[in-house]
């Protein structure tokens, strides 16, 4: 969970919604995007340019990177680190060292796709937020391409109709063992399993 003052590094049952771990920020970080490769958990801060390394599943700080961008968005292809900044760039790092190994420009129909915020690695290809829209947006990393778009309104609508003070929709998550995909945005109390078409 990101915010000011208030960040935090959770384990959430899914079934109960309840945090059974919790590891609190110091209150000058603002957390952001973490994903989880190889039994060890990096969480980017959003214009702290830290990125903290923890053990599972103690939730153990055992390193910390600098990043040059802000931190938006992170996720795995099981052996490189995926990285969003809010551009149309992401990132590629090596998770060892936390080097830039790769840019890649994201354009959509030959444009620019802006503002890609919280990202996750399913079966080949980059699903990103689009900040403050409704989008999905799914990305060949091979070359940047934009080849396909989800649109979440219809969710996004129904959790401000029960939730006044809900923001955009921004995280996604994948389960590789059950093949399952939920999505949930900025201050939302619920988290949606969605199914997507092929």
């Amino acid at each position: 969970t990101g915010l000011n003052n208030a960040s935090r590094l959770m384990k959430i049952d899914l079934n109960t919604g309840k945090a059974q771990k919790t590891h609190a920020l110091d209150k000058e970080f603002f957390g952001e995007g973490i994903t989880i490769l190889n039994d060890t958990i990096y969480q980017l801060t959003w214009q702290n340019n830290v990125v903290f390394v923890y053990t599972l599943p103690d939730f153990k700080k055992v390193k910390e990177f600098r990043l040059n961008t802000e931190g938006w968005g992170i996720t795995t292809d099981g052996k490189k680190l995926m990285v969003s900044d809010g551009s149309s760039n992401l990132y590629i790092y090596d998770p060892a060292t936390f080097n830039l190994l790769q840019t890649i420009p994201v354009k959509e129909d030959g444009y620019p796709a802006q503002y890609l915020n919280e990202l996750e690695y399913i079966d080949g290809f980059l699903y990103a937020n689009q900040y403050t829209s409704p989008y999905i947006l799914k990305i060949d990393p091979k070359d940047g391409k934009v080849v396909g778009k989800i649109n979440v309104n219809e969710l996004w609508q129904r959790v401000k109709s029960i939730h006044p003070g809900v923001d955009v929709p921004n995280g996604i998550a994948y389960d590789e063992a059950t093949k399952k995909i939920y999505i949930t945005g900025k201050l939302w109390p619920e988290l949606y399993e969605i199914e997507l078409s092929k």
